[in-house]
């Protein structure tokens, strides 16, 4: 569980919003809450107190490197405590973020340098619950969604909050 002062860099798909819906409906605890859907660019990121001017910066110039996608959600990817949609449009965008912040390996390393881009749609909860979500994310499946900025947020002890919005395919400023 993340703790007060991570951040994370992450694109927001709001029209799949659907695919955390079935998760909750079968269990509001499988949804992590304080995010809209979203695929994981890297996270954890830099700690809150590490993050620079220079930071956003480079996170405005990473994304303005790569334009707006529409992201095909078609196939769930399933694992252990894990049910996700993949979202391969977004890989190059996920590499590319962790290419330029080695030292911060996504997920703690747990997955390699470069862990499949993919929107979680439920972690935790049990395999009959995990089964449920899969079914019912499978039935609302396919959902192309606009990916279109990147955002830097960090946790506080409110929540999740908005740090910094680059816009895919703007030049940084």
């Amino acid at each position: 569980m993340p703790t007060p002062g991570t951040s994370a860099l992450v694109v927001t798909l709001p029209s799949a919003a659907v695919l955390l819906e079935t998760a909750a409906a079968v269990d509001p605890g499988l949804v992590r809450p304080g995010l809209p859907p979203h695929v994981t660019a890297l996270y954890p990121f830099l700690p809150a107190d590490r993050l620079t001017e220079q930071t956003d910066a480079d996170v405005r110039q990473l994304a303005a490197s790569f334009p707006a996608t529409e992201v095909q959600l078609t196939d769930l990817v399933t694992a252990p405590g894990f049910v996700a949609a993949a979202a391969p449009a977004l890989q190059p965008l996920a590499d590319a973020v962790c290419d330029h912040w080695p030292e911060v390996p996504p997920y703690g390393g747990r997955f390699g340098a470069h862990p499949p881009a993919h929107l979680t749609i439920a972690l935790g909860g049990t395999d009959d619950q995990r089964a449920e979500v899969a079914e019912r994310a499978r039935a609302a499946l396919p959902i192309t969604a606009r990916a279109e900025t990147l955002h830097l947020v960090a946790l506080t002890e409110e929540g999740w909050q908005l740090r910094l919005s680059a816009p895919l395919g703007t030049p940084a400023r």
